[in-house]
């Protein structure tokens, strides 16, 4: 029998909807929003909601979705495993096939250095090992001192209190303290914003700046610092060539730990298998999650050095442990994502794509909001400004033009309160980088300085 909220598409939007208000607490959404998009089904690129509205998702859902929705070969992946083994723990001395195939897997795609695999169930997780790994090894070296954690504003590392504490928001800290003890903020490698350089080169800049805050703390006090190759959250923030490689060779000087947050970065968005590679520079702790297993269930993988390994295990082993650490369904289907990603060639694919999409947004610059356009492989940002000159933001920020992009034109992406984040499946073709550039252009040539959209 057919209820009345699901006799007709509208119906059943509007009941899912007011379901969904009255029940679901939605991160970063306002109490006064009282309206929903409702998705309940995908392929590839796209995706639709229950009143039967199809959608470009220029998102990847958070950059996590690189072989694109409803991929069957990932359902079977989960299915099988499920019915041989679904769930076992990988504490003490116990282990599964799929997590010990797995962490061989990524030891092959991942810089040689990183030979030792720890396994969370997603970014914020790996983070919190990640920090937690970096103390632990100074302490077991006898450096107990070295607690301090170096990060950026406008870094983004997770919202648990160890990976909210090192991101670089305010609305992270604000209400939630106190937070973690002893981290200590640097200026990001943002070429856009040369206000924050003093009219300095901005490599050299933030060495001296890093120089100075080692000094002033104490190098003996840091234990590490953390940061994104490319910043996701502060929008495509792309550092200039010799940023990290400059960076990694100053900590390595003072015996600080490198640790690379590539949640975002990771499995072929930015046209390698990890941005390391593009960069030039092996962490010594480097921290995975989203594209692992495309999403289709919560995954992610922690990779260290043999050296930081042997610390941190030792003769009383690493004493934390998640409950779904290693998970078998979670393994077996990010074996098989990995597969579909070296399979079809989507690193190559983001090069290719990301080429294409960034010369058509490139000429949305022409607009007056539009104040500039990053990208690296198919990591982008949009840059948003009510004014050309001074590279002011939009003073109500980036929200409207998101919902119009959405309502309007049918695209799903990110914001900030600066820019427009995209971060499209790896699947993406030309067609759709055509339609996200020509949505784009509709909607952004109708955007007022104040950021209304009319």
């Amino acid at each position: 029998m057919t209820s009345a909220t699901s006799a007709v598409p509208g119906a059943l939007d509007a009941g899912l909807a007011a379901t969904d208000r009255a029940t679901l607490i939605h991160p970063t959404l306002p109490a006064h929003r009282a309206d929903r998009t409702v998705l309940v089904s995908g392929s590839g690129s796209r995706v639709r909601d229950a009143a039967g509205r199809e959608y470009l998702d220029a998102s990847a859902v958070l950059g996590v979705c690189q072989v694109g929705h409803g991929r069957p070969e990932l359902a079977r992946a989960a299915a099988e495993q499920m019915i041989r083994l679904e769930y076992f723990h990988t504490w003490g001395t116990v282990s599964n096939d799929r997590a010990v195939e797995l962490a061989a897997r990524l030891t092959e795609l991942s810089p040689r250095e990183l030979s030792r695999v720890y396994f969370t169930s997603g970014g914020a997780e790996g983070n919190e090992i990640a920090l937690r790994m970096a103390r632990l090894y100074h302490h077991r070296r006898g450096e107990t001192q070295r607690t301090w954690v170096l990060s950026r504003r406008m870094a983004y590392h997770g919202i648990g209190y160890g990976s909210g504490g090192v991101s670089g928001f305010p609305v992270y800290h604000d209400g939630f303290g106190p937070s973690l003890p002893d981290v200590h903020f640097l200026t990001p490698p943002h070429p856009y914003r040369r206000e924050l350089f003093d009219g300095a080169d901005v490599t050299d800049f933030c060495v001296a700046e890093l120089r100075a805050a080692i000094e002033r703390i104490g190098p003996e006090r840091i234990a590490a610092m953390i940061g994104e190759p490319v910043m996701g959250g502060g929008g495509a923030i792309v550092p200039p060539a010799d940023y990290w490689p400059r960076i990694a060779e100053l900590l390595r000087s003072y015996g600080i730990l490198l640790i690379s947050d590539e949640v975002v970065t990771g499995y072929g968005r930015t046209g390698h298998w990890f941005a390391a590679e593009h960069f030039g520079v092996t962490p010594d702790i480097m921290v995975t999650a989203k594209g692992i297993t495309s999403g289709y269930l919560p995954h992610g993988a922690v990779l260290t050095t043999e050296e930081v390994a042997a610390e941190v295990t030792g003769d009383h082993g690493f004493p934390v442990g998640y409950t779904y650490t290693g998970h078998p369904t979670a393994c077996a289907v990010a074996l098989a994502n990995i597969d579909i990603i070296e399979r079809e060639g989507l690193p190559a694919n983001a090069t290719a794509i990301g080429d294409h999409l960034g010369r058509r947004l490139a000429e949305l610059t022409g607009l007056p909001v539009v104040a500039e356009v990053r990208r690296l492989g198919l990591m982008l940002a949009v840059e948003l400004t009510s004014d050309q000159e001074q590279r002011r933001p939009l003073p109500h920020g980036t929200l409207e033009v998101a919902d119009a992009l959405r309502e309007q034109a049918g695209i799903i992406l990110r914001t900030n309160p600066y820019a427009l984040v995209i971060n499209p499946p790896l699947v993406f073709t030309r067609e759709d980088a055509d339609e996200l550039a020509e949505g784009l252009r509709s909607v952004l040539s109708r955007t007022d300085p104040d950021g209304r959209v009319h």
